[in-house]
């Protein structure tokens, strides 16, 4: 007879430290826009900006890379994968995105991604999703709405929206590459292999795009202004380099991994509240009411979606009752 699985304590506590790591990643992750604000206005290119983030993290990251070479062999196609659509097209994407809409109309669209991953799941892994991780994901956009305030500056350039959407799309590679071989025990490929080879795929993709050898580099020996406060912009570099891409990517991979792609996905919905709410503190770039309201309705939607489905079920079967068998009848099965 067709058993389900229940949660054990040990699913318990790596649901936890999995939530725990996804915060922590979503505050990394939050923190570079923060830091590399100073550096675009002190007379760096954006793209010059993201070849450094990539091109440093990478560099931080060869010796595990090293380590791990036996990858090249095992997983060519997920380490090519993930280099080129969790680091270099999310991070392209994105900055060509904003050179033509609004910055908060293309953080909305990027951030489409867990409903998107939601979709995926349910549409071609056939796998089952709760309806509470659905109205987390519904609670989380729409509160992101108001937190970047797509109302003020709304503008129709379809490449934009185009390319915008394509960042939607590379995030969600990069919650669902994550999760590849979560499930695999020690046979699973070290995630530390998989970013480290993921970011030296994704700084020579950048290499060609950015084309690193036109930029300023005076400007990394001279400082910044932070709201009135001058920055060395060899620190914010090592912030964007070693926090919000290493530190950054590390938990966010190891935190799907004890997650669910679209549970991870919607707690990452807090990158942007975290990344608005530290440009008022360090940038001066005060909130208004809407995105105060907004960052609150994505913590909602954030907290009911990592609730409502547990990260791994345990293997530990359960002789299935009839109660059991209404619920999942019903939809409100475990999503895994």
């Amino acid at each position: 007879m067709p058993v389900h699985t229940s949660e054990s304590g040990h699913g318990n506590r790596g649901r936890g430290v999995g939530l725990g790591l996804a915060l922590a990643s979503a505050v990394a992750f939050g923190g570079s826009g923060v830091a590399a604000k100073p550096l675009i206005e002190a007379g760096l290119d954006p793209l010059h900006v993201v070849w450094l983030r990539v091109a440093g993290a990478a560099l931080v990251m060869l010796p595990l890379a090293v380590r791990h070479r036996g990858l090249v062999r095992e997983r060519p196609a997920l380490l090519v994968g993930f280099g080129l659509l969790a680091v270099a097209g999310v991070q392209a994407c994105y900055f060509a995105s904003i050179s033509r809409i609004p910055v908060g109309v293309a953080l909305l669209v990027e951030y489409l991604a867990p409903a998107l991953v939601l979709g995926w799941v349910r549409f071609v892994q056939r796998r089952p999703v709760t309806r509470a991780a659905a109205l987390g994901v519904v609670l989380a956009v729409g509160g992101l709405a108001c937190v970047v305030e797509v109302w003020a500056g709304l503008s129709f350039d379809v490449l934009g929206l185009v390319l915008a959407l394509g960042a939607a799309c590379c995030q969600v590679g990069y919650f669902v590459l994550s999760d590849q071989g979560g499930d695999a025990g020690e046979q699973a490929p070290a995630p530390l292999g998989v970013i480290a080879y993921g970011l030296l795929v994704g700084a020579l993709v950048l290499t060609v795009v950015a084309r690193p050898w036109g930029m300023d580099w005076s400007v990394l020996r001279g400082s910044t202004d932070m709201d009135g406060t001058s920055v060395a912009a060899s620190l914010l570099l090592g912030w964007i380099v070693l926090i919000a891409t290493v530190v950054a990517y590390v938990t966010g991979v190891q935190a799907v991994r004890r997650l669910s792609p679209q549970v991870a996905g919607v707690v990452a919905c807090l990158e942007a509240v975290i990344a608005t709410v530290l440009a008022w503190v360090l940038l001066g770039e005060h909130l208004s009411a809407p995105q105060i309201i907004g960052g609150t309705v994505v913590l909602c939607g954030a907290f009911i979606a990592q609730t409502s489905a547990p990260a791994k079920a345990s293997q530990t079967p359960v002789a299935r009752g009839p109660a059991d068998a209404e619920s999942e009848l019903s939809g409100r099965g475990t999503a895994v």
